[in-house]
């Protein structure tokens, strides 16, 4: 090979590009933040614990909330639960007070016979044992199941004893009257031990019951079917039968029977009447006429009844009370007030008159009535 081709020769490479770096992106340059610094944003594990946080509590005050309204609803319904109970042993108890209360009256009536008496004692008898079966279908609360059976109990104590009462009359007679006397005394002390039973062993333990359940607002009715007991003593029996004896033979009672008016006085105040001079006498809402009364016989005296009227130009008041029992040469007093009097009572001449009624085998009346003059003023 000659030198000319060494010269001829060139060796041809692929020409490569200049190497060049990759082109930086180009930042943006910060835009300056106006208004108050950013706070710093809590560490990402914070935020989940404080929503649990709050979530826990909400759910705490949901639960506590409950709670109290689940209390409040079980405090009201028990109170409800007492009420209703109390409610239904009133109607029981002022059922049978009533009938105690006709029963004294019937027996210081006078003119009785005996077959009269002693139907009416068996009606009551009757009348005592429907509330018996009321009482028992009474459902008392948990707690008031066993006090509730002594208010059964004295029920039925009265029952009893006005039956017993009628079965003694029914086989009395003028030759067996002392017999007949401790009889019916005895009889009677089962209406007086059934107030006992209601007040000791039944309103009393349910009341405390009640304050141990913390019931407020409910009222354990009390009830009293012989509110004196000297109404059913030996003593009334045997002036009863007296006085019966006398109704039936057509006669009047044997021995000195006799009442009388021992004085008026006008309340508050005790402003004395008298019948020798007028009185002034000073109204207001508590006015009230007190008149006493005494037995001047020998024997006690039952339903003694005392009238009181008041005449103050054209308008006229009366009022009425009646002595259950009264005892010989012993005095008691009965009151009489709510007076509404009219405008023309005032400043003028009114008269007040109290009249005791007679009593059987009274012959003596001339001390049993008195008429007062009296001016009445505002007080």
């Amino acid at each position: 090979m000659s030198s000319y081709d060494d010269d001829n020769i060139e060796f041809d490479f692929f020409d490569e590009p200049e190497t060049e770096e990759a082109p930086r992106a180009r930042r943006r340059p910060r835009r300056e933040r106006s208004g108050p610094p950013r706070t710093p944003s809590a560490p990402t594990g914070l935020v989940p614990l404080l929503r649990l946080v709050g979530l826990i509590a909400i759910a705490i005050a949901v639960v506590v909330a409950f709670v109290f309204w689940v209390g409040a609803c079980q405090g009201k319904s028990t109170h409800d639960q007492y009420a209703a109970y109390a409610t239904k042993v009133r109607t029981v108890a002022a059922s049978s007070n009533a009938l105690g209360r006709e029963f004294a009256t019937k027996l210081v009536s006078g003119g009785l016979k005996q077959s009269d008496l002693e139907q009416s004692l068996q009606q009551y008898a009757q009348q005592e044992q429907q509330e018996y079966d009321q009482a028992q279908q009474i459902r008392p609360p948990g707690p008031l199941r066993q006090i509730h059976q002594q208010l059964v109990d004295a029920i039925e104590l009265r029952a009893k004893g006005l039956a017993a009462l009628g079965d003694v009359l029914g086989q009395w007679t003028p030759k067996n009257t002392s017999t007949t006397i401790d009889a019916l005394a005895a009889q009677a002390e089962l209406l007086t031990a059934s107030d006992v039973v209601w007040e000791q062993l039944y309103r009393q333990p349910a009341t405390q019951q009640l304050k141990t359940q913390g019931v407020t607002g409910v009222v354990i009715p009390g009830s009293s079917f012989v509110p004196n007991t000297e109404l059913v003593s030996a003593r009334s029996f045997g002036v009863l039968l007296n006085n019966m004896k006398g109704a039936s033979t057509g006669g009047t009672p044997s021995g000195l029977h006799g009442s009388q008016l021992v004085s008026v006085v006008a309340n508050p105040g005790a402003t004395p009447l008298t019948t020798a001079t007028a009185t002034t006498v000073k109204v207001s809402a508590d006015l009230a006429f007190a008149a006493t009364v005494e037995d001047s016989g020998n024997f006690q005296e039952n339903g003694v009844v005392v009238h009181l009227t008041i005449t103050a130009g054209s308008t006229t008041i009366k009022r009425t009370q009646t002595i259950q029992t009264i005892a010989s040469k012993t005095q008691q007093t009965v009151s009489f007030g709510n007076f509404n009097l009219p405008t023309a009572a005032f400043g003028n001449r009114a008269t007040v008159k109290v009249d005791v009624a007679p009593v059987p085998g009274e012959t003596n009346t001339s001390n049993n009535t008195a008429t007062y003059t009296v001016f009445f003023t505002l007080g």
